[in-house]
């Protein structure tokens, strides 16, 4: 992605705006329109393998906006209207439309890893970014975390004031009196080995100097500009700590403590200090033969430090207390939803694993993501989820073609909008859907990665309730020869999905990553 590459529709923008407040009514459905693109490809353009974004995330003010992609560079996008901004939320009180959407402009990027290889176990550490995650803002510097599969970096971006050395104002071509510094350009004949030079005097029989000698030397100095320029530092590593993969990072509210998440454990860690991390949580079996799920992703309560939650490979999802005991083997509570008797088939527990986890701005709901549907949680229910939302259930047909080309392994990313009114997930084909969260709301919307993200609309179903299945497989071409097909019978792609998404912490705002570009949307 090329992030200097930037455009939005700010004409159409502004007459859309006009037409329609940012803040929609309780119960009428979001219209989202097209905002920014950054890194857009032309037709035809292929894309690097290094260039495909891998990682989005807002800061909690949603002034910055982070993205990571496989080649292991960190591009920061800040917003441009901050001043705007600012008066925001006193229009908000007073009723008042708003009539500009966000936008972000390119800040700076660095390269936050770099490939490795594991000479111990022979084994190749891609430099991809797995997540990233925005650290507490100190003395106008931001501060991040990054991680590939195996290590941590602590990163502090903060604009420094360029140092110049000023130069010497000698002139060298006269001196003094007049007279001419030079360095002679003639050749002397070396002494012969063993020999000596005739002048012994410990100087350079070359370099002429003036009679009286120089009148001034003036030394460099080094003067501080008023040009400003961003440098990204690490700060810390946290490396040496994980077997396996690191799938999830997350940070707690006390600003001090983080944990990062493999295929087995659950390390916490201090952010001032690398050299060590507890292990928190552990599901390694004495024998690996016995082993029957894996830790999927991780997430900290947004509020409560000593609350954190842990998806499986089952479609589990763990509620911990860290103040329970050191090693938390016990959970406080666990969220699943059973499957009904004699549903059950080969490919139930993979479609089952969740990939993503997002507690609600206020903490009181986990929002998950498995490969067929988005699921919503309330902390204080654990009998099963408060809704269902389907999202790949016209594919559930074509399972086993899914299987042999292994997208039916796909992780996809899920948000939920500041007020929870909202939740989005991606799709294939470049695809993402919004469904209304709130109860009796019968919202999707479906919308493409594109300038034009109402061009593969279809028409809302009625949202499934909790337990369930209703099928939206009556648009697919059944027996056809096509796989892809959405719920419309429209053509996808499976080899275009849209995975991470991130949903702006108090607007309706979506960034969303279509291979190396990046999509803004508002409504």
């Amino acid at each position: 992605m090329n992030p200097r590459d930037s455009d939005d529709d700010r004409p159409a923008a502004a007459a859309a705006d006009s037409a329609a407040p940012q803040q929609q009514h309780p119960h009428q459905p979001l219209e989202w329109r097209f905002a920014q693109v950054f890194g857009e490809r032309a037709a035809g353009e292929d894309v690097q393998e290094v260039d495909i974004i891998s990682a989005i995330e807002f800061d909690k003010s949603g002034d910055h906006l982070a993205t990571g992609d496989r080649g292991g560079r960190v591009v920061l996008f800040e917003r441009t209207d901050a001043r705007d901004h600012a008066n925001r939320s006193e229009l908000e009180r007073q009723d008042v439309p708003i009539t500009r959407h966000p936008e972000f402009r390119y800040k700076t990027e660095f390269q936050s890893h770099e490939p490795e290889f594991d000479y111990l176990k022979s084994l190749e550490i891609e430099e991809k970014i797995n997540k990233i995650k925005w650290c507490q803002l100190a003395n106008n510097a931001l501060f991040l975390l990054s991680t590939n599969d195996k290590t941590i970096k602590y990163w502090k971006v903060q604009e420094k004031k360029i140092k110049q050395v000023s130069v010497m104002t000698l002139d060298t071509s006269t001196v003094g009196n007049g007279a001419t510094s030079r360095a002679s350009t003639s050749t002397s004949v070396p002494p012969p080995n063993g020999g000596c030079s005739e002048k012994s005097d410990g100087l350079n029989g070359d370099l002429l100097f003036p009679p009286g000698g120089y009148p001034s030397l003036r030394l460099p100095v080094v003067t501080t500009s008023q040009d400003v320029n961003l440098a990204a530092r690490c700060r810390r590593v946290y490396a040496h700590a994980h077997d396996y993969h690191i799938n999830s990072i997350s940070n707690n509210s006390d600003g001090e403590t983080f944990i990062s998440a493999d295929d087995l454990r659950i390390n916490l860690w201090n952010l001032e200090i690398n050299s060590q991390s507890f292990n928190i949580v552990d599901v390694k079996p004495t024998n690996m033969e016995d082993l029957t799920e894996v830790i999927t992703c991780a997430e900290f309560h947004p509020t409560h430090c000593n609350t954190l939650a842990y998806s499986s490979s089952k479609g589990s999802i763990r509620l911990i207390d860290l103040r329970q005991s050191a090693l938390c083997d016990n959970h406080s509570k666990i969220f699943e939803e059973h499957e009904a008797p004699g549903a059950r088939s080969f490919f139930t527990e993979i479609i089952a694993s969740i990939s993503d986890v997002k507690f609600s701005r206020d903490g009181r709901y986990l929002l998950s993501r498995d490969y067929m549907t988005l699921k919503l949680w309330d902390l204080n229910m654990d009998s099963g989820p408060v809704s269902t939302f389907q999202v790949h259930e016209h594919l559930r047909p074509r399972l086993c073609d899914l299987y042999e080309n292994d997208s039916i392994f796909d992780k996809f990313e899920c948000c939920l909008s500041g007020d929870g009114r909202h939740v989005a997930t991606g799709s294939y084909g470049n695809l993402f859907r919004v469904f209304g969260s709130t109860p009796g709301s019968t919202e999707v919307t479906t919308l493409e990665a594109s300038r034009n993200p109402m061009r593969r609309q279809m028409a809302n179903p009625n949202r499934p309730t909790r337990g369930t299945m209703t099928s939206m497989a009556h648009g697919v071409r059944r027996g056809g020869e096509n796989l892809g097909v959405d719920a419309n019978g429209n053509s996808l792609d499976f080899s275009t999905k849209l995975l991470h998404l991130a949903w702006h912490p108090t607007e309706n705002s979506i960034a969303c990553a279509a291979a190396n570009s990046l999509y803004m949307y508002y409504a």
